[in-house]
């Protein structure tokens, strides 16, 4: 049996595989029919479509995204956790920062996930200009997330959420990325330098 939060996650992931793969013509009627299913016509259609080897609750959406399964717009990782735009966000450049194993409370939260967290937050703040950025947990199918969501209004927890467009999630993709991209030049510029490090001359 499949909880309301199991169905909407479920739900919410299938809409975005229509939105990448399926004709423009079909798209719009293929995402209403996923929309109305109820419980039964949603676990009946997982099964149909080999979506699920047994019980369909024992899927948990963000650990398909982890293991590279499930599409999404990943901006950062580290050991620990990774971090990819909310493709429902509530406002521009929604984020979430998940552990790469499935913990069952907020107090299971490796620090690696608060650490990218923070990091997120502050690339935010510099790249996007918002008046602030929150941060608060949210738990879908099992899996605690770490929400990571600019304050560019009035924006709070529970706020309407809007479905991003793929063009959008790339374009935020690429500017969220382009810090870590310059990083690692400099790193294999480094490296490269015969394994040393040049550093200016210090004056006393």
């Amino acid at each position: 049996m499949l909880t309301e939060e199991q169905m909407q996650s479920i739900k919410e992931q299938l809409i975005n595989q229509i939105d990448s793969s399926f004709p423009e013509d079909k798209k719009e009627q293929a995402k209403q029919q996923v929309g109305e299913m109820g419980e039964e016509e949603l676990e009946s259609f997982l099964e149909k479509n080999n979506l699920v080897k047994s019980e369909p609750k024992s899927q948990c959406i963000f650990c398909s995204i982890i293991s590279g399964k499930n599409l999404s717009y990943k901006i950062a990782e580290n050991k620990k956790a990774i971090a990819i735009l909310e493709i429902n966000p509530i406002s521009k450049a929604h984020t979430l920062v998940l552990p790469k194993e499935h913990f069952l409370g907020e107090e299971k939260m490796p620090n690696e996930a608060h650490t990218l967290a923070k990091k997120i937050a502050k690339k935010i703040k510099i790249k996007l200009k918002p008046k602030e950025v929150k941060i608060f947990f949210s738990k879908f199918g099992g899996h605690q997330a770490i929400n990571v969501l600019p304050i560019y209004n009035e924006e709070m927890e529970n706020s309407p959420r809007k479905r991003a467009n793929e063009k959008e999630l790339e374009e935020l993709k690429k500017i969220l990325e382009e810090k870590n991209k310059e990083i690692h030049e400099k790193h294999q510029k480094i490296e490269k330098s015969n394994g040393r490090m040049w550093l200016p001359r210090r004056i006393p």
